[in-house]
């Protein structure tokens, strides 16, 4: 049974790579962004905290996040195991991750700032009007972006410093095509290769 997370700043391809792992290996995707969005679309009371939360301008607390991802680990539905896309997102989250689950690695989708903005833009850009979305924001401006990615360096130190605390983080180049990409992380995670790559 694997346990990995994967993580990178916005537009680095987590979803993808996510989806291609899963796929070939029988690992269950457990997106935060997509338990989320269900909870919004569903008009859960959780939705509710987390909307009153997010008017308000604030993050939602780790605590919240935590409570989430705890009772969707508690489902065991990940027989072969699990990709976390999403989660952690800071050191205390981290650590509670830690606490209650052993994870075999962790990918680090590595893409430069420029890059990032340039896919984020253009992403955004191709979401219909009237989409809510978690990938598209009504602040997504080149300058506002640019605040976002600093923040995330900030939150993402401790995060890697953790990591490699404890010889967990494996760093992948998340530059060139999909294929190539999940080849990389084939290989660091020394995963049997697929017979295909589509």
């Amino acid at each position: 049974m694997d346990k990995y997370v994967i993580f990178g700043p916005q537009g680095s391809g987590k979803g993808t790579q996510s989806e291609l792992l899963c796929k070939h290996y029988g690992f269950v995707h457990i997106s935060l962004g997509d338990i989320f969005r269900w909870q919004m679309a569903n008009h859960t009371k959780l939705a509710a905290r987390i909307t009153r939360i997010m008017n308000q301008g604030f993050l939602v607390p780790d605590e919240i996040v935590e409570e989430v991802v705890h009772d969707r680990l508690e489902e065991h539905d990940w027989n072969w195991g699990f990709v976390l896309d999403g989660f952690p997102r800071t050191r205390p989250q981290a650590e509670f991750l830690f606490e209650n689950w052993n994870l075999d690695a962790v990918i680090y989708l590595d893409v430069p700032d420029e890059v990032v903005e340039e896919r984020v833009m253009k992403r955004a850009a191709s979401v219909p009007a009237g989409v809510q979305a978690f990938t598209k924001r009504l602040d997504d401006t080149p300058e506002v972006l640019r605040v976002r990615l600093r923040e995330y360096h900030e939150k993402t130190k401790p995060l890697i410093e953790l990591y490699e605390e404890k010889r967990l983080l494996r760093r992948v180049d998340a530059m060139g095509p999909v294929e190539d990409v999940y080849r990389d992380i084939v290989d660091q995670l020394k995963l049997a290769k697929p017979s295909t790559f589509a």
